[in-house]
């Protein structure tokens, strides 16, 4: 008895039941540490007593314990609280850079890809100028510039990615301008400024959305990286990169002050990762 291909497609067809899911551990160990920074940014009270800049002298540097789960810093203040409460700004920073990031890319990025031939390659040799420079370069110039601070570093961060997103946006709205349904619609007498509102922009959009969801996780890093070299957020104001910065002097005797804010950026980073390719897979098709 042989089976061909078709019956085997017909059987597999037949025994999968329409709307389930395979069960993906890694994405639902992503979003449950995300839920819960996310509850640290919004209501840090309700993890712990303290505030982060209560300090104790008297327990300067002290390793985790039941007392302080992360340990202390120099001046006694709770790690842990700081990490909860770090949560907050990390989180700002990092969706406000990529929101703004997001902003200048739709107004390059269409303004490119539907702009006649001399506003296309005006603007494409300029992002490709700015894509010839390291992102992170450019948000540590801005800040050296303007100085350190949560808006500039906002605004620093978005200006590094900006380009990147602004490309893809450029060859979406290309590739979607020249596909057969906008041939059709314009083909039908449609208006320029409906088949953009209906056509262009959302499908346009969709990739962008996913790509967004994993630029907030390089904005966190980057944002972390700024504070670290002292150019973020200042002390003693609780931000994961600052915390890193303040503890590098005592890595080899406190190990607790490097690590748990290490931590934190790496798992935040990772569950946005992890969460946007799992988004984007989902919006290609390539998932069941």
């Amino acid at each position: 008895m042989t089976i061909n291909v078709a019956d085997a497609a017909a059987v597999r067809s037949a025994l999968s039941v329409p709307g389930t899911r395979r069960f993906r551990p890694a994405v639902w160990l992503a979003a449950l540490f995300l839920v819960l920074v996310l509850a640290w940014a919004v209501a840090p009270g309700a993890f712990t007593s303290e505030t982060p800049f209560d300090t104790d002298i008297e327990a300067a540097l002290q390793s985790p314990s039941l007392q302080h789960w992360f340990g202390t810093d120099a001046s006694g203040r709770d790690i842990f609280t700081r990490v909860v409460f770090g949560a907050r700004s990390s989180l700002l920073i990092g969706t406000g850079a990529t929101a703004l990031a997001l902003v200048f890319a739709i107004a390059f990025g269409f303004a490119a890809g539907l702009g006649g031939r001399f506003t296309d390659g005006a603007i494409s040799r300029f992002l490709e100028v700015v894509l010839a420079i390291p992102g992170l370069l450019i948000a540590l110039l801005f800040v050296a510039m303007f100085g350190p601070g949560v808006a500039t570093e906002i605004v620093a961060v978005a200006l590094g990615s900006a380009a990147g997103y602004a490309w893809m946006v450029r060859g979406q709205v290309i590739a979607v301008k020249d596909s057969g349904y906008v041939n059709a619609a314009v083909a039908l007498g449609h208006k320029r400024s409906r088949i953009i509102a209906r056509h262009v922009f959302p499908n346009a959009m969709r990739p962008l959305v996913a790509l967004a969801t994993l630029g907030v996780g390089q904005s966190i890093v980057w944002a972390s990286s700024l504070s670290f070299l002292g150019l973020g957020v200042a002390p003693p104001a609780p931000e994961w990169g600052a915390m890193l910065d303040a503890g590098r002097d005592f890595v080899s005797t406190a190990w607790w002050l490097e690590l748990f804010p290490g931590l934190a950026i790496v798992g935040c980073t990772l569950s946005v990762t992890v969460l946007g390719r799992h988004w984007q897979q989902r919006i290609e098709g390539r998932l069941p």
